[in-house]
């Protein structure tokens, strides 16, 4: 009896565990010893003005380092699938932080961000991140696999209500408006990614728009900074002095800069020259050239966390990855724009270099993600394209690695 057999075309590529990407690694680790670098150097006047030891500085951001190679090696061991059964209680700890650093944080500049526990310093924001990441990737998975993705009730209004919870402890509770864009560009970065309809995006745009136009208003330390950026020298020793102290920085580096230890902004110059400020005291040390080195790190990095969102296994690791690569690609550019005058100033760090162990500590833990991610990604065929049912011929492949079968599976009607 003759049977007609007929091809099925599945949706994602069988994963393989591979060479994972040792480039991303070591970019990475490049970062952070220029971080190491810059801290180290600075590190003398900086401790001169707290009256601590020459090297305070130096040590805990060498602790801080080590600590993020820890976390680095347990999210690159962690099997990603785990990561739905850690989402709630990351989300418990997060909610908690931030109730904590409201009770018994630090408050810097009117701002309540960090809870001082056992001689470290806690920024609960950088959890929120973290937390909202993995649940962010869950909860668009699970709408895309139930075909609901562009429902109003059960993603949009759900997405929203994050967005807006987030938005007020950060922006308005916490007053960090910055790391507020970051969640954001985030989260619209991963509902695009997973296939929200325009309208939808749109429209979620729009109410974001509308949120930050109503903080920036309801702010007059908002207000004003906006009225500095747009012309810093107008009260420069003021509201515009860390404007016009960061340009004056970036400046006076030149070309090949003043050289490793040669800052004069560090020592009691430009505010917050560890954390916020930090590339400004860069240029100031190492020129144009060495920004133009820095910048390119940056650009390599996030190319490789392209190349493999565009081969990931499956929607989870997608969008996963595609929200690291928004909040590290939007927090880099915060803080570089602001430091060149293209942004106003928004107090939050340059990822890997800044001083700072709990910004350290999560991002390392978010590569680790990436790193573990790339174990699994696949050779000569776009993920991304598969899922929306297209086929790509995988040719043996000429370096020598290992071919994903993707396929074919035979079915009988």
């Amino acid at each position: 009896m003759n049977t007609k057999r007929r091809s099925v075309l599945i949706d994602q590529p069988m994963q393989r565990r591979h060479r994972p990407d040792y480039i991303l690694v070591l970019l990475s680790l490049v970062l952070l010893s220029i971080g190491l670098i810059v801290v180290y150097a600075i590190s003398p006047g900086l401790s001169a003005q707290k009256g601590v030891e020459a090297n305070y500085y130096a040590s805990k951001q060498i602790i801080a380092v080590a600590l993020g190679l820890v976390a680095f090696f347990i999210t690159a061991q962690l099997p990603l699938k785990s990561l739905r059964t850690i989402q709630k209680p990351l989300i418990v700890l997060a909610v908690v932080a931030s109730v904590l650093v409201q009770l018994f944080g630090q408050e810097v500049n009117g701002a309540s961000r960090w809870l001082q526990i056992g001689g470290i310093s806690f920024q609960a924001v950088e959890l929120i991140k973290f937390a909202l990441l993995i649940w962010m990737a869950s909860f668009l998975t699970q709408r895309h696999k139930e075909g609901e993705l562009g429902s109003q009730a059960k993603t949009i209004k759900p997405m929203l209500i994050a967005v807006g919870i987030c938005s007020f402890v950060v922006a308005v509770v916490q007053s960090d408006l910055g790391s507020a864009g970051v969640i954001v560009a985030m989260m619209g970065s991963m509902a695009f990614v997973a296939g929200l309809p325009m309208k939808k995006v749109l429209m979620f745009a729009a109410i974001i728009a509308l949120g930050t136009f109503l903080a920036i208003a309801s702010s007059p330390y908002r207000r004003e900074r906006l009225a500095i950026f747009m012309n810093p020298e107008q009260d420069c020793q003021n509201v515009g002095y860390q404007a016009c102290q960061a340009l004056s920085a970036v400046g006076s580096g030149g070309l090949f800069g003043k050289g490793i230890g040669g800052s004069v902004q560090a020592y009691g110059y430009l505010p917050e020259s560890a954390n916020d400020s930090i590339f400004a005291i860069f240029a100031e040390m190492s020129g144009f050239l060495g920004t133009s080195v820095l910048i390119g790190l940056f650009i390599a990095l996030f190319s490789r966390l392209k190349a493999i969102i565009e081969k990931a296994p499956d929607t989870r690791t997608r969008l996963l990855v595609t929200g690291i690569l928004a909040w590290l690609s939007t927090q880099a550019l915060i803080n570089i724009g602001a430091m060149i005058g293209l942004l106003p100033l928004k107090g939050i760090t340059l990822p890997f270099v800044s001083y700072g162990g709990t910004s350290i500590i999560f991002v390392t833990a978010a590569i680790g993600l990436v790193f573990n991610a790339s174990r699994y990604t696949t050779y000569g065929v776009n993920s991304m394209a598969l899922t929306e049912g297209k086929r790509y011929d995988d040719p043996a492949d000429r370096r020598g690695n290992r071919r994903t079968h993707y396929a074919t599976v035979s079915r009988r009607p």
